[in-house]
């Protein structure tokens, strides 16, 4: 596939990702500095999370109360999207609904990220391949036929830009469970890039999953 003119696949460097996700407490200064350090330190791409409070968790409640909290507001998407340009950095980020979804395609970005509990969300999915950007798709949550279903229904729309994330879903995820033999059996079962989405401590499992042939990795 290829993001932003980017190759990303065998024979080529691995397109390595920040992961900023909602970790900027609210927080615009924070948000870029997050931002300018992902530059700094070499990376291709910083990754936000889009999500709404009010479509998540409609009925209110304790997790409504603390999404709300961590959301990313919408009038700064175009502020953030233009601070990584100016970084040259690819700005990228993982919506949760169609509102969000078209306005990350207001800003025109590069590539889609669906979120592992998003996955078995094929109506979702559909949605985000329709755009025709590639898709990189975490699978965490995933079952390997709730994988092959979402590979299928991006398929089913043209979309062939699709790359695979073998993730943990635990923060921090030990490396004894990071699981990273999935990383080549993707690869041998769709025929597509491949990577890890890390949410261990260290460096060992991103060696590993180089090693092993991951082309795409995610840094939280």
């Amino acid at each position: 596939i290829t993001i932003n003119d980017t190759v990303v696949g065998s024979h080529h460097s691995p397109y390595v990702i920040a992961e900023a996700g909602s970790n900027f407490n609210q927080d615009l200064e924070t948000a870029r500095q997050l931002i300018n350090v992902a530059a700094d330190a070499g990376a291709n791409a910083v990754k936000f999370q889009l999500f709404r409070a009010d479509f998540l968790y409609p009925n209110g409640g304790e997790l409504y109360d603390v999404f709300k909290s961590i959301e990313l507001i919408s009038d700064w998407v175009p502020l953030l999207a233009d601070h990584a340009k100016q970084r040259d950095i690819d700005f990228i980020a993982s919506a949760f609904d169609i509102a969000s979804l078209g306005l990350l395609e207001g800003v025109n970005v590069p590539a889609h990220k669906i979120a592992s509990s998003e996955t078995t969300n094929l109506a979702f999915v559909h949605h985000v391949a329709s755009t025709g950007k590639p898709l990189i798709i975490s699978t965490g949550m995933c079952d390997m036929v709730d994988v092959e279903e979402a590979v299928n229904v991006c398929l089913g729309t043209g979309n062939t830009q699709v790359a695979l994330m073998q993730c943990g879903t635990m923060y921090p995820l030990p490396p004894e469970l990071a699981n990273l033999k999935v990383i080549s059996s993707f690869s041998q079962r769709f025929n597509c890039p491949t990577g890890f989405s890390d949410h261990t401590l260290g460096q060992t499992s991103a060696i590993t999953a180089i090693g092993l042939g991951a082309t795409i990795y995610e840094k939280h």
